[in-house]
């Protein structure tokens, strides 16, 4: 979850709420300077470079990065004659992105109507993920969307007591599994796997990657697809959960200090916007 996605505060199935004594609008944009240095490469060149970068958060959007126009290299963005209305930010201009290696049509966008209280994003410009070859924060590549500040993951050591069934059969019984919090997430539980019977689990083809934790794997469970799932090599920033299996409860019994745990609503991980589904292919593309 981020500010404005999944269960954010402002993705409109928010898990909290504003204590204010009218409601809000059913739609808040939010938009801030990134305050980080972001980079696009495409077909093998560099065609974006900026410390000024504005993100933006949308509904049920993933943040979208917003460069100035005069950090675009020059020739890179040719005008098309589409354009479509935005609901809150009016008409926006489509770019074809072409260099002397390739050409991506409908790559970039522009909202010229924007209304004046979206001054922010005037002359500014955002890339369509998936068209371009990799971003980056400095020298390294972010994956999936642009980096959320308001993504948090938390990992922490705990002695309570887990176990799965699948009926009578016990597929894991730990006291010390670590919990995962992440923002906007109920409660993940990662088993050492030696507190697991091994034998049970099946691994099934097909990978999916989340940007802060990595490439996961799944396995079934007797009759219960892919109940359980595993970061055989999460990324740096989730590594203490490495190896270990996490079990779906509403597809496995799966038990917290006796007690039966169920998936919360609005847990489902789904895509969010323009061109923002999460797809392992992305992760074929050049890392430097």
């Amino acid at each position: 979850m981020g500010l404005s996605w999944q269960q954010g505060p402002l993705s409109g199935q928010a898990v909290g709420r504003f204590l204010v004594p009218a409601p809000l609008p059913d739609r808040l944009l939010f938009a801030e300077r990134l305050r980080r240095r972001m980079r696009v490469r495409f077909a093998g060149e560099w065609i974006a470079d900026s410390d000024d970068v504005v993100l933006l958060h949308e509904p049920a959007r993933y943040p979208v990065a917003y460069f100035p126009g005069g950090d675009v290299r020059d020739g890179v963005l040719h005008a098309t004659e589409r354009t479509t209305q935005h609901r809150d930010l009016g008409t926006t201009s489509w770019f074809t992105v072409a260099t002397g290696g390739g050409h991506a049509d409908r790559a970039a966008w522009q909202h010229i109507g924007a209304p004046a209280h979206a001054a922010d994003l005037r002359d500014r410009v955002a890339f369509a993920w998936r068209a371009m070859e990799a971003f980056f924060e400095e020298d390294e590549r972010i994956v999936g969307h642009a980096a959320d500040p308001y993504h948090r993951i938390d990992i922490r050591r705990t002695s309570r007591h887990l176990r799965v069934l699948d009926g009578d059969r016990v597929i894991a019984d730990s006291r010390r599994p670590l919990v995962l919090y992440e923002s906007g997430f109920a409660p993940r539980w990662y088993v050492p796997r030696e507190d697991i019977d091994l034998t049970a689990l099946t691994e099934v083809p097909g990978q999916t990657f989340c940007p802060y934790k990595g490439l996961a794997g799944y396995f079934d469970i007797g009759t219960r697809a892919g109940a359980a799932w595993s970061y055989p090599d999460a990324w740096p920033e989730a590594a203490r959960i490495a190896g270990l299996v996490s079990f779906e409860p509403d597809r496995i019994d799966v038990f917290l200090d006796g007690i039966r745990l169920r998936l919360e609503p609005g847990q489902t991980v789904v895509p969010h916007g323009l061109d923002r589904g999460l797809d392992v292919h992305e992760l074929d593309s050049p890392h430097s």
